[in-house]
């Protein structure tokens, strides 16, 4: 059966430069660029998904082959013969290329032999290479030299989200244009356009939530309301959109951070229990949270930002988060800034989201409650010396308490033993020969040369000692033995041993332990 139903983003895209939303400096651009017959030969598009780069790319191609006039146009009519076939990509000389299946060498040459034939119908051979970036080394190699100097005929737009993996040879041979995120009243305004192109009731918070889903990208947004439009019928108002999305009310949010910086650890838990029972999603939930935090960061008296009209809070929401600002230090909202951003790859990574969350309340709370630091400094100074002297003596006992002495190579044997260090104690025993061994200063020959190891083991001597030891590396052999084969001689030496490794033939001391 045939389905005659357009998406959105497909039926309201944009078919001329007067259409392109939110890409002003692109417009002004390319439009004089053409008016005045700056016409570049190569041209690459980057921005994230959505913003228009194929769009663009096509624009461009129809405003140099349109036939409403006897030159390129910044107008073109769209009605044109060249025109209709650009829009429906069946044009025989604008050809759109998937870099992503079209990645070798061989279709690069196929592209590059092709070029040198003048077009059949058009003014200008258009090559759009969308998402270049996956293009092979190879293959960006063959293209080089046709990029630097095409034939005059023909024109290369390319298209890509990932600007960096284009090489830099590639890029000076092309005029660059970054494409912006579109801004949330610029998607507000084109969203309600269409609702009303298409006969649909579309709230404003709706229409607000949808702007901000879209996070700048126009075929983001425009699908989210498509999705909308079909799970509503066409009445799309916020509890719909936020149901869809997951999403928490910003005014459940805005309460739920005042019950969280309230210090009702009981009350958190239960709010957020009642929020996850509802069906949010809590990556979305965290999100909110921290956007929250942000704003009310931005609105917090002393920083004397008080602009907060462009924040997509409500007048009494506003009011509420500054309220809360009143109990709160700026230090606590920047702490639980910090404890929510280290909390995103934890809650992407773990098996029980709601496990992670409600560990993430707990400590979001107990940070909020720690004292600043200039607090701590007149808490202090606050202490009589009686009390700073006694608790200075406690301190000293304790970190000494916590070094260990070494006096010989054995002791530092049995030491390293002890901790489990065992790569250290097996390196240390089996091919060190010590000549001279002090509190603070080894002497010794390496027999494997490792040059990591006096530094490795420098570092722990420190840690567990408390002071520096300088290890001093002999560039020729005592012939002395190692810490091993000396404990295996002093066995060997037993009467008891002795006798016994007699009674069996070829036996040898393979280990020592302690």
């Amino acid at each position: 059966m045939e389905n005659n139903y357009t998406v959105l983003a497909r039926k309201y895209r944009s078919q001329d430069f007067e259409s392109l939303i939110g890409q002003d400096v692109l417009v002004k651009t390319l439009t004089t660029a053409i008016n005045t017959g700056r016409i570049a030969h190569a041209y690459i598009f980057t921005g994230i998904r959505g913003t228009g780069k194929t769009s663009t790319a096509r624009i461009l191609a129809k405003a140099l082959n349109c036939l409403s006039s006897e030159n390129a146009t910044s107008k073109p009519c769209g009605q044109c013969e060249n025109c209709r076939a650009i829009a429906a990509g069946q044009h025989i000389d604008v050809m759109e290329i998937d870099a992503a299946s079209h990645t070798g060498v061989d279709n690069m040459r196929d592209i590059l032999d092709a070029a040198q034939y003048r077009p059949t119908n058009a003014r200008y051979k258009v090559y759009i290479i969308d998402e270049v970036h996956m293009l092979s080394t190879s293959a960006f190699n063959a293209l080089l030299k046709t990029l630097e100097e095409p034939p005059a005929h023909v024109i290369f737009i390319l298209a890509t989200t990932e600007i960096r993996k284009v090489p830099v040879t590639i890029l000076s041979r092309c005029q660059r244009f970054d494409l912006a995120r579109v801004p949330v009243e610029t998607l507000k305004k084109h969203f309600a356009w269409i609702a009303e192109q298409e006969n649909i009731e579309l709230s404003d918070g709706a229409n607000e939530l949808l702007a901000r889903a879209a996070d700048g990208s126009v075929r983001d947004g425009l699908s989210l309301l498509d999705q909308a439009i079909a799970q509503t019928g066409g009445h799309v108002d916020e509890s719909a959109v936020l149901d869809m999305l997951k999403r928490t009310d910003r005014g459940t949010v805005v309460g739920f951070m005042k019950t969280v910086l309230s210090g009702d650890v009981n009350a958190a838990l239960n709010k957020l229990d009642e929020i996850y029972n509802n069906g949010a999603d809590l990556t979305m939930l965290l999100n909110d949270m921290m956007e929250w935090t942000h704003w009310a960061t931005r609105m917090y008296p002393s920083l004397r930002l008080q602009d907060s009209t462009s924040s997509p809070y409500t007048l009494d929401q506003r009011e509420t988060i500054k309220k809360i600002n009143e109990t709160i230090s700026l230090n606590t909202l920047s702490r639980i800034w910090q404890v929510m951003v280290a909390a995103v790859p934890e809650l992407q990574a773990s098996n029980n989201q709601k496990q992670c969350f409600d560990m993430l309340i707990i400590r979001l709370m107990h940070i909020a409650d720690m004292p600043s630091i200039p607090e701590l400094l007149k808490q202090s100074e606050k202490e009589t010396p009686v009390q700073t002297v006694q608790k200075k003596s406690e301190e000293v006992v304790v970190e000494k308490s916590k070094y260990i002495e070494i006096k010989t190579s054995d002791e530092l044997a049995s030491a390293l033993q002890q901790a489990r260090e065992l790569l250290l104690y097996s390196y240390y025993t089996n091919n060190l020969e010590i000549t001279d061994f002090a509190v603070g200063k080894i002497k010794y020959f390496d027999r494997k040369g490792d040059k990591d190891f006096s530094q490795k083991l420098a570092i722990w001597l420190k840690d567990k000692t408390g002071q520096t030891w300088v290890l001093e590396t002999m560039s020729e052999s005592p012939h002395q033995q190692t810490v091993l084969e000396h404990a295996k001689s002093e066995i060997a030496a037993d009467p008891m041993v002795a006798s016994a490794m007699d009674l069996f033939e070829d036996a040898e001391i393979v280990n020592i332990s302690k």
